[in-house]
């Protein structure tokens, strides 16, 4: 039985076409826009504005979230709506953490970023674990007085509104 062997549709073009195309190919890889353009990274009073842009987000969320975890360690059942907006709330920081460690940063503003990001898992893990705590459906004595003592996001809430400040106050005299 006979083997039909397809031919590649450069292979009808001739020696010469070829190359051209092999080299006008080449080309366009070396002279192509992303070839030898590095990354434009923004200036540094740019990443200072929008990383202080994020942290007032994530500071306007800590009323309703320091409100979520108090409720949830009310020594009544949590009803479903805390539930639910805790739930959204762990969503919340999750998505400002993510934004955070996408923003491009040096030096101090990069180890402002880490920080933020640091607190912004602080307030996520503490509302994920507030909601475990809650909705336990058969809790240890230590389980259920770890949750009757949450009261809020405590002490990392005050760290992050700090950070939010400083990196503000150096957005705002940073020369454009």
């Amino acid at each position: 039985m006979p083997v039909h062997v397809t031919q590649h549709p450069t292979s009808r073009l001739s020696l010469s076409a070829q190359d051209l195309l092999h080299r006008t190919a080449r080309a366009l890889r070396r002279w192509g826009p992303a070839a030898h353009t590095p990354p434009v990274r923004p200036a540094r009073s740019e990443q200072l504005r929008t990383l202080a842009d994020v942290l007032d987000v994530a500071v306007a969320a800590q009323r309703q979230a320091d409100q979520v975890v108090a409720a949830c360690g009310e020594p009544q059942p949590v009803s479903g709506a805390v539930a639910k907006a805790c739930g959204e709330q762990v969503v919340v920081y999750h998505r400002l953490r993510g934004m955070v460690r996408a923003l491009p940063a040096d030096g101090d503003v990069a180890e402002a970023r880490e920080r933020a990001a640091r607190l912004l898992s602080y307030h996520q893990w503490m509302l994920h674990q507030s909601l475990v705590f809650a909705c336990t459906t058969n809790p240890h004595s230590r389980v259920e007085a770890a949750r009757l003592s949450l009261n809020g996001l405590g002490a990392p809430a005050d760290a992050l509104r700090e950070l939010r400040d400083q990196v503000r106050t150096a957005a705002d005299a940073a020369p454009d």
